[in-house]
Parts: structure tokens; sequence; C-alpha cells
């Protein structure tokens, strides 16, 4: 166990000598994609809710295949099937970017949880009171400066709960990314495994420091929650 950690302590944590790996890959990971996810899925958010058939269904369709298949399938998809398209390879800019395995697993990673946050926070619009809406058409506020000053606002407070649970899911399944040659925890623990035979060392090192960031994010989302929930009442 102590030459394992000596032998691998730095792989681990962030760095093999040549480039990121490890907790510092799986956080990059994580933050970039819940970060183009959040910021893609505002907009769906608001056409999902919305009264026009025409703008809703196309998301409605898109969340749908997204939440209805696994992520290990859709990353496989991005990785290796789009790539083996000719049209695809015969474009430099898609070759290029489908060539390069970082790009695939963000891509992935980031239209996987965008499906999941664009339901939370359509949920989370649909949710406040309608009596607040009214105050507001009362003051004046209407069409985009409705949504940017109350809906909006209120809608991101209401859904920090639900969204925390997909944040945490969201660390869980980065772990997928080894099939995309990613070196995140999990890559490191199979190399170190694959070296040492010492799989019980190995893979218990990566659960730990699963763990430790998946208790880190749920205390940071409670402190956030009694900052930005207490409107709601103590329950909250």
């Amino acid at each position: 166990m102590i030459e394992l950690i000596q032998e691998y302590w730095r792989p681990f944590l962030f760095t093999d000598g040549e480039s990121l790996t490890g907790l510092a890959m799986t956080l990059w990971l994580l933050v970039a994609s819940l970060a183009m996810g959040f910021v893609l899925s505002l907009p769906l958010a608001i056409l999902r809710t919305s009264h026009w058939a025409l703008l809703r269904w196309p998301v409605q369709l898109f969340t749908y295949v997204f939440r209805g298949t696994p992520l290990y399938i859709q990353l496989l998809i991005c990785y290796s099937g789009l790539y083996g398209i000719a049209a695809i390879r015969q474009q430099p800019l898609l070759e290029a970017f489908f060539r390069d395995a970082m790009n695939c697993t963000l891509l992935a990673f980031t239209l996987n949880t965008c499906a999941y946050t664009v339901e939370i926070f359509a949920g989370a619009i649909r949710s406040i009171p309608y009596g607040e809406i009214e105050a507001a058409h009362a003051y004046g506020l209407s069409g985009w400066r409705l949504y940017w000053r109350l809906i909006l606002p209120s809608a991101l407070r209401r859904a920090l709960p639900y969204y925390s649970n997909e944040v945490i899911l969201m660390l869980h399944a980065t772990s997928v990314a080894f099939t995309a040659t990613i070196p995140d925890i999990l890559k490191v623990a199979r190399d170190a495994n694959a070296a040492t035979f010492m799989t019980f060392q190995a893979f218990g090192i990566a659960g730990l420091l699963y763990l430790g960031l998946s208790f880190g994010l749920v205390a940071a989302f409670r402190l956030a929650e009694r900052r930005w929930l207490s409107f709601l009442g103590p329950a909250h």
C-alpha cells in the first residue's frame, strides 16, 4: 500500500509528469462540462416551458434522447462513432475536433448534463407561483426583462437542491472518461492495478478520492441552500 502511494500519488492527484491526470483531470472534466451544460440549459429551459409547440418539442426530444440513453453509449458515439462518418472526416474542422479525445469526452458530458439540467430548470420555472409573475406584471416587467429579473433568478434558487444531485451524479459519470483514454482518477487506478496487481488498494484510493469530492460538493451545496433558499421557509 505504501509503495503504491509513493509511486502513484502524483498521478492520482494532478500529473504524471507530462499531462494533467487523476483528481485534477476529473475536476476539469466536471467543471468544464457543468459550466457549458449550464449555459446551454438556460435558453433551452425557457424553450422547454414555451407555449409554442414548435419551440418546445425539439427541446423535449433532445432531453428524452440524452436522458433515455446511457452516457457510456453517448461517449462511444462521440469518440469513435461520429469520426467513422465520411462526411465528418471530409470537413477539416470537424475532423480535427472529433480526432481529439478530450473534445469528444467534453461534448458527450456537456450534452448529457445539459439534458438533465434543462428538465430541472424547466420544472423550477413551472413551480414559480403565478402571484409572483402577476406582481411583476404590475411593476411593468414583461418579456425578457421578466425572465431576467424574476423568473430565472427565482427558478435557479428553487432548482438548487435538485441541481446539486445532478452535479454529484455528473461527478460519478466522469468515471467513464477512461473509455476515451482520458487519464482521470479511474484511468490512473486501472494503470496502477495493471502495474502492481494491488487491485483493492488501487481502486480503494480511487473510491476515497470520489468520496471526498462528493462530501465536499454536498457541503458546498448545503451552505448555498442555506444562503439562497432561506426565503422559502425554515424547512430549507
